[in-house]
């Protein structure tokens, strides 16, 4: 009986306080409740009548405080365990224990907020009367401060550009999944690489788009039965784990969630959906003819899935928002870790395979000082101290600093890929050199989409165990015929490369419509070779993502594909390398080769591709290489 006597106790405790469970995520609450007020399932009203479950934490205290808003497509509630929930509990209380006010806010649909979700139709008034909401509450400042990464970040660009008067800071962090348009880069939300579907949102859908099927709860339910109802039901229905590697093999595509019983309206829309079409311009996607009115602190990563249009997008705010303090503060830091994994970083921080040495930095000092500055007024020295843009350097493993990306010091050094017409895999004649081929010998090779090249590492996210992100050894990999690698020479110096790296291939094919693709290689003396970056270009958007151009066979067209993004340090005796090909899968969807819908075909046909390489076909890439 004894054994049994101390865990009533308890629970008893719980069921009086709502504040205490036996786990130890809600120690954190625990030390909440003494020192914050703590007002759960708040629904607040939007402008149609709607409710948004919303949970409050604020400090013990008659003066008015500042808000750190974070508003959610996933679960927090604080009862019970899981990963975001310990989260959101540890956030509230650091973020009390500094004198703010932490409110946390599910999405329209999802969980306890009422209404139907969706991952673009949100509507962006949610934000904006939020804003208005919180800003006339007794106990408010009127000042807020968004913060999230992924998708607690992916709203705040477009809520940022209606510019409401108390939205005063925002700190997004891996937010590239809310980036639609920016200037040639129409990723429109991750959906896109270069008019070929990224995968990841596949895979993501079936994981969190169960709100069809979860029970609801009675209109105008009161913030006690609310309460008393999350305590013993989660409202989290979970489907059945999948393996996705096998699942987004299937063909044809657009049944992948059918297929596993996943739910798939939204998915089927979007499916359909090409890379210009005007559905992606009504929801709550960021374009770059919005003017973005808030200052603003960036956080991204080399590993993420979106480097380039996150960098794309500081550059834009920077250079074009219409109030000059607006452009002066924006901020950008740039970790070496995956999508979401800051503070993963380690004394050894290692990224897949490859060790980028202790990439720590101080994240909340940085953030703080800056909700500090913006929301609190405080004249404190966080200009003086951050850098406008800190970056971490690989290779040489180390934090630097520029004014501007890329920094001022790159130099762009274009490189052309060369061979005697057999690049084919490593054992071929490809080479990286600053000097063009007199005659064109180009290096043919069959892209089969029922036997594509695998992706292996790579900057991804959301995947399940299709894909493993970062940096792997790409050795194997290169065996393949139907891979091409150029490489440089032995490096006698070390090189540093930083910035955008733009490609250009001239190529033909004998099918309508294929994909090319290139990756970024650092080739270490023992011959491992690490990928960078990737990327890829569906041939007929070549010309834009407004129209589609057909190819003819016997033609040799330009190709110009999206830009990959890097600071790595290829140190002396390393090699620069270059892989091309026509897959990447299943990072992204196979192109069936038939000049068709793609998504709703079963069978593809084989292309035979060519890379051309010559003076008057000079395929290349601009490598960003930073002087001393």
């Amino acid at each position: 009986m004894k054994k049994h006597a101390i865990p009533m106790v308890l629970v008893l405790i719980c069921l009086l306080t709502g504040h205490f469970t036996l786990n130890a995520q809600n120690k954190v609450l625990q030390e909440l409740g003494e020192i914050a007020i703590i007002d759960q399932k708040v629904m607040m009203p939007m402008r149609d009548g709607i409710r948004l479950a919303t949970d409050i934490y604020r400090p013990k205290t008659d003066k008015k405080v500042p808000i750190i808003f974070s508003r959610t497509p996933y679960n927090f509630n604080s009862w019970g365990d899981g990963e975001q929930r310990t989260r959101t509990a540890s956030r509230a209380l650091e973020a009390v224990k500094r004198g703010y006010a932490y409110v946390v806010q599910n999405e329209r649909g999802r969980y306890f907020s009422e209404g139907e979700w969706d991952i673009l139709g949100v509507p962006l008034t949610d934000g904006y009367d939020a804003f208005s909401w919180m800003k006339d509450q007794p106990w408010s400042n009127g000042k807020i401060g968004t913060l999230g990464c992924s998708s607690t970040a992916e709203w705040q660009m477009a809520v940022a550009a209606l510019d409401h008067p108390s939205h005063a800071a925002m700190v997004p962090q891996g937010f590239g999944a809310g980036v639609g348009r920016v200037g040639d880069l129409m990723e429109q939300g991750n959906w896109y690489r270069g008019g070929a579907e990224q995968m990841l949102f596949f895979a993501w859908l079936y994981g969190v788009e169960q709100d069809k099927f979860k029970p609801r709860i009675p209109a105008g339910a009161t913030q006690e039965d609310l309460i008393r109802i999350s305590r013993f039901y989660d409202l989290a229905p979970e489907n059945p784990p999948v393996d996705m590697s096998e699942a987004l093999s299937h063909l044809p595509i657009q049944d992948i969630l059918k297929n596993i019983n996943g739910k798939y309206e939204i998915f089927d829309k979007m499916i359909r959906r090409k890379p210009n079409d005007e559905d992606w311009f009504k929801g709550g996607l960021y374009h770059d003819d919005m003017d973005i009115g808030v200052p603003s602190f960036w956080f991204a990563s080399w590993y993420d899935v979106s480097i380039t249009p996150n960098i794309a997008l500081f550059n834009h705010v920077r250079n074009n928002a219409k109030d000059k303090t607006v452009r002066d503060n924006q901020y950008l830091v740039i970790a070496p870790t995956l999508h979401c994994g800051y503070t993963r970083a380690t004394e050894n921080t290692i990224v897949g395979e490859r060790s980028v040495g202790d990439a720590r930095l101080n994240y909340d000092e940085q953030i703080y000082g800056w909700f500090d500055m913006w929301l609190k007024g405080e004249d404190n020295d966080f200009k003086e101290k951050t850098p406008r843009v800190q970056y971490y350097t690989m290779g040489s493993n180390k934090w630097q600093a520029s004014e501007t990306w890329p920094p001022k010091n790159a130099k762009p050094t274009t490189y052309y890929l060369n061979s005697d017409g057999g690049a084919n895999s490593s054992f071929g004649g490809g080479t990286l050199s600053t000097k063009k081929a007199d005659t064109d010998n180009p290096d043919g090779f069959t892209y089969d989409p029922m036997v594509p090249v695998p992706s292996y590492g790579g900057n991804v996210c959301c995947t399940g165990n299709a894909v493993k992100g970062g940096a792997y050894d790409q050795q194997q990999m290169e065996t393949r015929d139907d891979i091409l690698v150029y490489t440089s020479d032995v490096l006698e110096e070390g090189v540093e490369i930083t910035g955008f790296i733009e490609s250009t291939l001239y190529v033909s094919s004998d099918v309508k419509d294929t994909d090319f693709t290139i990756k970024l290689i650092d080739v270490y003396p023992d011959g491992s070779a690490y990928n960078l970056d990737e990327t890829i270009q569906r041939a007929r958007y070549r010309e834009g993502y407004d129209k589609e151009v057909f190819m003819e066979e016997g033609e040799v067209y330009k190709i110009d594909l999206t830009p990959m993004s890097t600071s790595n340090y290829f140190k002396k005796g390393h090699r620069i390398r270059i892989e091309v090909s026509s897959s990447n899968f299943p990072r992204f969807a196979r192109n069936l080769n038939t000049g068709g819908n793609n998504y709703d075909e079963k069978e593809g046909i084989v292309a035979h591709n060519k890379i051309h390489h010559s003076k008057a076909y000079p395929s290349q890439v601009t490598l960003p290489i930073v002087s001393e």
